[in-house]
């Protein structure tokens, strides 16, 4: 069954046991991208071979609805290295994305007759990983129960 985007929540902060949503988003992006790829290709191929290569990233924008007391929530965590989520379903019974970053805000242009926005932009420095230990016993802290040092469920490798 699909699952709607009613509830997605951003969610962001030092730490991964202190993520809190500081405002409502309208969109969010793609949470991963194509790896890049490594070619292959030798002079007995009939067609280009490859293999896959680091995947791909970019700057993750989320664009909300612009107020100035929004705004100053979003800058006045910018440009520092935090922890984010983004949960599907209610309370992120559908999953949650972890990854670590540091992120920007700006103001969008717009026209005649039209909502004023903000951009939220991420600088992802881990891939986002589905945090597979959501309700499922352990601790619940936000690690990643695989016995390795706690880095908020992120998986960097």
């Amino acid at each position: 069954m699909a699952i709607s985007t009613y509830g997605v929540t951003l969610k962001w902060g030092d730490s991964p046991e202190s993520l809190t949503k500081a405002i409502d988003i309208k969109d969010f992006p793609d949470l991963g991208g194509a790896p890049e790829l490594l070619e292959t290709t030798t002079l007995s191929d009939a067609a280009q071979t490859y293999i896959n290569g680091i995947q791909s990233m970019s700057a993750m924008e989320f664009t909300a609805n612009y107020t100035k007391a929004d705004y100053e929530a979003v800058l006045a965590d910018a440009s520092k290295e935090l922890y984010y989520s983004l949960e599907f379903g209610d309370g992120g019974d559908e999953g949650i994305f972890e990854w670590q970053g540091e992120h920007d805000v700006w103001v969008v242009g717009a026209g005649v007759n039209a909502v004023t926005e903000m951009k939220i932009s991420i600088a992802p420095s881990t891939k986002p990983t589905l945090k597979t230990d959501c309700g499922s016993g352990g601790d619940d802290n936000g690690g990643d129960d695989n016995g390795g040092d706690d880095n908020g469920g992120v998986d960097n490798g």
